[in-house]
């Protein structure tokens, strides 16, 4: 095992989160696309650690049916009741060696709810655990305002000698401004033998995990710290408003690291995306623009303004603009919008077009056709270079089946068109505007089903005398001045 890579993290993730006012634990509420557990699971995970332990209290089975889906591998100790940091630590390392699994090396323990807090940072104070030989690393952080935060107290060759909480701060201790995070590395074998000792003589009677830092140092081990790079990563989410901090912040740097990339963002002020979403050079993002899930955007394409897109991929050289998208593929060179609609199955091959008020779902699109606008394409698979014309509805549904409608290649349909599946029309066909088309229609045929057009004259005269429509069509009919 290399020396910085952990024996396990424990991740503490037991609390109820009252402050959040919500049904839904704490720790599974989202920012970018994933939960507060999630980004931590991942960031802790970035370790390749042997094991990832999940601590889980409040609301465990939906905790762990969630880390069930998004990290399968990692491990869930149950924290009966919540008896404090210590009591949460000494949890997990009890049910590795229930399991007969070892913790001898690093033992990284760290919060679920603080979702901003990277892989690097926790690498460097693995690290710096490592290199120093401590017993145990305290991840530390300078704030600019510390007020009501734990004081890292150092020695002259700069090990810790203490976490003196601020209320029990002297003057002297409250002007510095470097702070306890939570977060810290072990020596795994001293950690097990530190709890063992750790009491619950204080006002809350539970067992404080900092209690071990007093407890290795009295028995002479050294007791380090590692300032984090950015205070901000230490950040935990205890309400919806530190919630929504927490969120423009990690959005921010997301939109930096795709910027220094080769992306371009008119306005980050105005746009958000996921962790998940991946982002080719020489984009072009515009204002009010949101990327969800695992959506992709190739190399010089036009998205926004007006985007929402999620799961979708986004072809080079395409242009998205005021457009809802899940689940779709646009190919190299496609246009969608604006105000178009993709749903789910719909895919555009290159230099297609989903134009103005249009919607799609589960539909193919061929190279170069075109849906120009007041357009349903449901259950459709249209060939290459076709054109549907406008206010076309693909009837997919029966009332008990969804049935797909097939165009071939180069037809051109008439506006007004009802397409009633299951129908087919064939490479090269027209059909005629206004057209209700309920059967297949030959390759190279002109379907035209509609009545014949009837013109009674005098009609308006006689039924609706007195209109304004009566007066304009007697003037009309008569005859001009010499």
């Amino acid at each position: 095992m290399s020396p910085t890579r952990p024996a396990a993290v424990v991740v503490l993730a037991a609390g109820e989160g009252t402050r959040m006012k919500s049904a839904t634990p704490k720790v599974l509420h989202t920012l970018c696309g994933r939960s507060l557990l999630g980004h931590v699971v991942a960031s802790a995970s970035a370790l390749e650690p042997e094991h990832v332990v999940v601590v889980v209290g409040h609301r465990r089975e939906l905790v762990a049916g969630h880390l069930a889906e998004i990290a399968p591998g990692v491990r869930t100790a149950v924290q009966e009741e919540q008896n404090g940091t210590g009591h949460a630590v000494r949890t997990a390392l009890e049910s590795l060696a229930a399991e007969g699994l070892t913790f001898d090396g690093t033992v990284v323990v760290t919060c679920g709810d603080t979702p901003l807090l990277t892989p690097a940072t926790l690498r460097a104070l693995a690290d710096a655990h490592a290199a120093e030989g401590n017993a145990v690393t305290v991840l530390s952080a300078k704030l600019p305002d510390p007020t009501g935060y734990g004081r890292i107290v150092r020695e002259s060759d700069g090990s810790v000698s203490g976490i003196v909480e601020h209320k029990d701060a002297t003057h002297e201790q409250r002007t510095v401004d470097e702070i306890n995070s939570g977060v810290y590395a072990f020596d795994g074998r001293l950690l097990g033998e530190a709890l063992s000792r750790v009491t619950t003589d204080n006002v809350q009677g539970e067992e404080y995990l900092t209690d071990t830092l007093a407890i290795l140092r009295d028995a002479g081990h050294r007791v380090g710290a590692v300032v984090a790079a950015d205070h901000r990563e230490i950040l935990g989410i205890n309400d919806r408003v530190q919630l929504a901090a927490a969120r423009r912040i990690l959005n921010d740097r997301l939109l930096e690291d795709a910027m220094r990339a080769g992306v371009t963002v008119v306005d980050p002020a105005s746009t958000w995306l996921d962790v998940t979403v991946t982002v080719e050079q020489d984009v072009l993002v515009h204002p009010n623009t949101r990327l969800y899930g695992a959506t992709h955007l190739a190399t010089g394409c036009e998205v926004g303004p007006d985007c929402t897109l999620t799961d979708t991929s986004v072809g080079a050289g395409a242009r998205v603009q005021s457009t809802v998208a899940d689940g779709a593929e646009i190919g190299e060179e496609a246009g969608v919008g604006p105000f178009a609609y993709l749903r789910p199955g719909t895919r555009l091959g290159r230099k297609a077009k989903a134009g103005t008020y249009v919607e799609m779902k589960n539909a193919e699109v061929g190279e170069g056709s075109k849906v120009p606008h007041l357009s349903y394409v449901g259950d459709a698979t249209i060939g290459e270079y076709s054109n549907i014309g406008a206010a076309s509805v693909f009837v997919n549904y029966d009332g008990v089946e969804k049935h797909r409608t097939t165009i071939g290649s180069h037809c051109r349909t008439g506006s007004d068109n009802m397409f009633v599946a299951p129908v087919t029309v064939g490479d090269g066909a027209y059909t005629a505007a206004g057209s209700v088309i309920t059967r297949n229609v030959p390759p190279g045929a002109l379907a035209v089903a509609r009545g014949q057009q009837r013109n009674i004259e005098g009609w308006v005269a006689r039924k609706r005398p007195g209109t304004a429509a009566a007066k304009a069509a007697e003037e009309a009919a008569e005859p001009e001045e010499a």
